[in-house]
């Protein structure tokens, strides 16, 4: 099978964490059968490993399979250890390679907790994701450290990534001098939302936005751009406010290249109430009101293409896989598997072209093989 090439060739790097003397089964056979197996259906090792055993036949056609099927606890135990940032480096450049990005213009980062995942003495992992909005890639992920936050785990993200000529977005948490300085070392540029963690900043972005909007004059002072959604019963409309260049801004020279500040204005209408909410956000690029309204909706595409996918069509918040180490590399297949079944041109959900691809070995050999692969 060509495709079983394929994912060979971007996992020959990856140094298997066994010992010697350990290896029952080959590496790469342990890793094409989980891919397989998540991609399938399967969402615990033990389904894993059973998958394996009901695909047998097939597996045997490319893969040498010396001791058969290895048993849930040699998956398990093989991703407890595996290293997850020499892993995801792995899957995301079969991804760029798979999807044929040369440039992403567009990078939203966004954290979730895998609820089910937590024990008596463990709280449930959260891991801080990067997701690529135009192409519906995930780019990596990082484990917020059960002492941290996102506020300490969005530099590490951010040291995986290829920021240059790239808009990074990230919600509240991520508002930090130093975040948006790592950034712009990297080549990036920032939106950062702002609320009451950056209690002057906030303060004085609103101070500025009611002076321009009482005082200024729209076209040479500030910009604005407004966008309307309906569908399924809900209207949203957004309004948006750009400063360019804005005065006022206490410590300013502390935020890296900050250019603008801006404000929008939602109003949701769901079955006759209206309701409404005023965001703020700070920026480093310059550029239209239009531009920042749309990557600013953009962003939001993470948590409605990736995060809720995953827990509709993979159960992730069901997910009991406590190990820290193997939960983060467990997350890091669905985010695999979701990434190459979105891109099949079928119109079906994630959760039946999972089904299929269990099924129908040929869907899934299409699957991991499409044009790109």
């Amino acid at each position: 099978m060509a495709a079983s090439l394929c994912i060979k060739s971007h996992f020959r790097k990856l140094r298997d964490p066994r010992r010697r003397h350990c290896r029952e089964h080959r590496f790469l056979d342990i890793i094409v059968i989980a891919i397989c197996a998540v991609m399938g259906g399967a969402n615990s090792w033990r389904a894993i490993a059973l998958f394996g055993r009901t695909h047998r036949v097939w597996f045997k056609r490319f893969l040498a399979l010396p001791n058969d099927i290895p048993s849930h606890h040699t998956f398990a135990r093989l991703f407890q250890h595996l290293n997850p940032q020499a892993f995801q480096t792995c899957l995301r450049q079969w991804l760029l390679d798979v999807s044929g990005v040369l440039k992403v213009s567009h990078i939203a980062i966004d954290g979730k907790t895998l609820r089910g995942s937590g024990s008596s003495t463990l709280g449930p992992l959260h891991l801080v994701s990067a997701w690529a909005t135009q192409y519906h890639l995930s780019l990596g992920q990082v484990a917020v450290d059960a002492k941290s936050n996102e506020i300490t785990a969005i530099p590490e993200l951010l040291e995986l990534l290829e920021l240059h000529g790239t808009v990074v977005t990230i919600d509240a948490m991520g508002c930090q001098k130093a975040i948006a300085e790592k950034i712009v070392k990297k080549g990036g540029d920032y939106v950062l939302a702002v609320k009451e963690n950056q209690e002057h900043l906030l303060a004085d972005i609103q101070e500025c936005v009611g002076q321009v909007l009482d005082h200024g004059v729209e076209g040479r002072d500030y910009q604005t751009y407004e966008s309307t959604d309906q569908g399924h019963g809900r209207e949203e409309t957004r309004s948006y406010v750009v400063i360019p260049a804005p005065e006022g801004i206490r410590h300013k020279e502390a935020w890296p290249k900050l250019r603008v500040v801006g404000m929008c204005h939602c109003e949701r209408t769901v079955q006759g109430k209206t309701s409404s909410e005023v965001r703020y956000f700070i920026g480093s690029k310059k550029a239209s009101a239009r531009y920042y309204g749309r990557v600013l909706r953009d962003h939001w595409r993470i948590e409605n293409n990736l995060h809720w996918q995953l827990d509709i069509a993979f159960s992730e918040d069901s997910n009991t896989t406590v190990d820290r180490q193997a939960a983060e590399n467990l997350a890091m297949l669905r985010r695999l598997a979701l990434v190459l079944l979105k891109r099949h041109p079928d119109k079906d959900s994630l959760r039946n072209k999972r089904l299929r691809a269990g099924w129908d070995t040929e869907f899934l050999e299409y699957v991991l093989r499409i044009p790109g692969n």
